[in-house]
This record gives C-alpha cells, sequence and structure tokens, in this order.
C-alpha cells in the first residue's frame, strides 16, 4: 500500500492524528528531502527507515516502486503539504496505480487551500498553477490564459523572485490587478498582505531582504466581481 501523507506546512501541532498513525505503521517513508522529514518524525517519536524519493531520477521511482511490490507499506511525503501538488510524488503514484498496487490518499494541509480560504474572495471556482516557469514570455502567456477564465488564479513563487513574479502580472494583466500575498503560512512570521500587483512589488522592493514560501491569489479589480460570480454552486 502506499500512503500520501501531507505533513505540516509550518506548525507541527497541524499534524492530524491519521497522518501520525499512518507514518507510525508504516514500514519505510519516502521523503522529499530525508533530514527535514527526520525532523518531523522525531518531534513526535517516530523512528522509521527513510528513504529519498527524487521524482527526476527514474532509479529513484523504480526503488521505491520495488519496495511498494515486494509488499511494504510506504508513505510518501513532501518537505511540507501535500505530495503531488506542486511537489514530488506524482510519478510513484501513477507507477502505484499502473502496477496494481493500492493507493490511499490523506487530507492534510496545503498552502493553496488554506491561503484561499483565508482570502475571502471566493467559495468558488479558482485556478491553481502552481510554480510558473522561469522563462517570462511562457509564464506570461499561461498567465493571461488562466486569467481569461475569470476566476482567481493561485500561485506559488520563492522570495528570490516574487518581485519579478509581481512585476510580470502587472505588465502582463494591468498595473491595478488586484493580488493577496500569503507569507509564509501557519509559521510565527505569517503575513498576509493585499494591493495591486504594482504596489506589492514596491512593497517588496524597499525591503532589505525578502523571505518565506509565497502563495499569490490574483483576482479580478472590484469593478469587475459581482455578487454572481461569486457564489457557491447551487446543486452542492
Amino acid at each position: 500500500m502506499l500512503y500520501i501523507v501531507p505533513t505540516p506546512l509550518g506548525n507541527l501541532q497541524d499534524i492530524t492524528l491519521r497522518a501520525l498513525e499512518v507514518l507510525k505503521s508504516a514500514d519505510a517513508v519516502l521523503c522529499e528531502d530525508t533530514r527535514r522529514s527526520q525532523i518531523l518524525l522525531s518531534h513526535f517519536g517516530i523512528s522509521k527507515p527513510t528513504y529519498r524519493y527524487n521524482e527526476n531520477d527514474e532509479r529513484s521511482v523504480a526503488r521505491c516502486l520495488e519496495a511498494l511490490k515486494s509488499g511494504k507499506n510506504c508513505a510518501l511525503v513532501s518537505d511540507c503539504g501535500t505530495p503531488c501538488i506542486s511537489d514530488p510524488g506524482w510519478k510513484l503514484v501513477r507507477a502505484a496505480v499502473e502496477a496494481g498496487i493500492p493507493v490511499t490518499s490523506l487530507p492534510g494541509p496545503s498552502a493553496v487551500a488554506c491561503a484561499l480560504a483565508g482570502a475571502g474572495i471566493t467559495g468558488g471556482a479558482f485556478t491553481f498553477l502552481g510554480f510558473l516557469p522561469r522563462k517570462p514570455g511562457k509564464a506570461a502567456k499561461i498567465l493571461s490564459a488562466a486569467y481569461a477564465q475569470n476566476h482567481p488564479v493561485v500561485i506559488y513563487e520563492s522570495p528570490y523572485r516574487v518581485i519579478k513574479m509581481l512585476e510580470l502580472i502587472a505588465s502582463t494583466l494591468g498595473e491595478n490587478t488586484p493580488v493577496i500575498a500569503a507569507r509564509e503560512l501557519t509559521k510565527v512570521y505569517e503575513e498576509w498582505l493585499r494591493g495591486s500587483a504594482t504596489e506589492l512589488a514596491a512593497t517588496f522592493a524597499k525591503k532589505t531582504k525578502v523571505q518565506g514560501e509565497f502563495v499569490l491569489i490574483i483576482d479580478r479589480p472590484a469593478t469587475e466581481n459581482t455578487e454572481e460570480d461569486h457564489e457557491p454552486d447551487p446543486y452542492y
């Protein structure tokens, strides 16, 4: 059995009881980074064999798949949040499914869900793009297509590139495009900033150093937002 186990974004108290149960009972834990995962396991007094899972190394995927084929129960974790959502894991999950190995996914921490819940902009549809390509032209094309769907667009960004990304949003979608920037979610220095893409880019540019991982939620100008746009689907 392959268990997909979400782990805390930063606050270790966000681990679920079921996640702890699976980590304690698993034969092995497959990690994005064994050192980071070991901190989590040690905190909760869990001692298990840990193996590095490298999505970009087919030999790593094959080794993990062989462990599953041998009958081992393995827990797949990423550094934080839910595996396979802009994090490693999907190749192993696909290989396990194709090999007839049972896969079960546990609910738990996810940065995109956490940010959207705190944004207060929609209870309905949104477009999640994860990390955009490094090339500005390609990123701009993807942003434009997603924004044209008239739903909030959610992306992840690193502190090293967040200013350039906000500038790209401004130049591609308009200087007054509203953005909500959620930084260091669940951690001590959690911060929420709201403003236009241009305003937020200027705010971060004034800082000596920008730190923390970002979730950027790109909304539509207030004149375009209507109650009808944000009403939940009546069928749910």
